[in-house]
């Protein structure tokens, strides 16, 4: 099992960490702002999903692969990147033709799950994060490394559940309190598309040597 003081400097550690904003904060906040809360909540359930499939990667020593192979890096960082380019210009382009700024098409909660999840998995920058990160924390001492690596990619992203939430529900309550605004429709589109767009320019410029 993990040693106490290992585990509290990890609690602290990761707390530190979940609550600076990153890009996953960014992704969840454009899809609250896009549809509401509850797809917000979904999104930040399907974003870490996605990162305990790289947690269970760390724990199994398949993310040294991104680590030694520049090729694989890059593979999964450009398909993660227009991924995430794609979704932001369908938001731009999709037009609402409805006379109703509340009636707008809206997307089933399944897809919204879907498309969060592999935005996580393919951002080869989560992986290398966890391979790097969780080691810190675990002492051969104290049993299984596998284990110990195991529980503490879960508790981080038990963490993250908590701490990404309220940003979806913040955003939630202020996209819905002004979807009845028809600029706010039209200019929301273009805001939310263009973050997306933003985070798969960022994704694209990644490298092996910032994580």
């Amino acid at each position: 099992m993990i040693g106490l003081p290992n585990l509290s400097i990890f609690l602290l550690a990761a707390f530190i960490l979940l609550i600076t904003p990153g890009p996953a904060v960014l992704y969840i906040v454009a899809r609250s702002l896009d549809q509401g809360r509850l797809a917000g909540f979904v999104s930040v359930l399907s974003i870490e999903v996605g990162n305990l499939v790289h947690v269970f990667a760390a724990t199994l020593g398949l993310s040294a692969i991104l680590v030694s192979s520049a090729t694989a890096f890059s593979m999964v960082k450009y398909l993660g990147a227009a991924y995430l380019v794609y979704l932001g210009l369908r938001r731009i382009f999709t037009r609402d033709t409805s006379h109703q700024p509340t009636t707008f098409q809206r997307q089933r909660l399944i897809q919204i799950f879907r498309q969060g999840v592999l935005v996580a998995i393919l951002n080869p920058k989560t992986a290398l994060f966890f391979f790097a990160f969780l080691p810190q924390f675990v002492d051969s001492t104290n049993g299984s490394i596998t284990l110990q690596l195991l529980i503490l990619g879960c508790l981080f992203v038990l963490m993250a559940i908590v701490t990404d939430s309220p940003y979806a529900l913040l955003a939630g309550t202020v996209g819905q309190l002004l979807k009845n605004s028809r600029s706010f429709v039209q200019i929301e589109r273009y805001l939310v598309g263009t973050v997306y767009i933003g985070l798969g320019v960022i994704a694209a410029l990644a490298d092996t040597k910032r994580h």
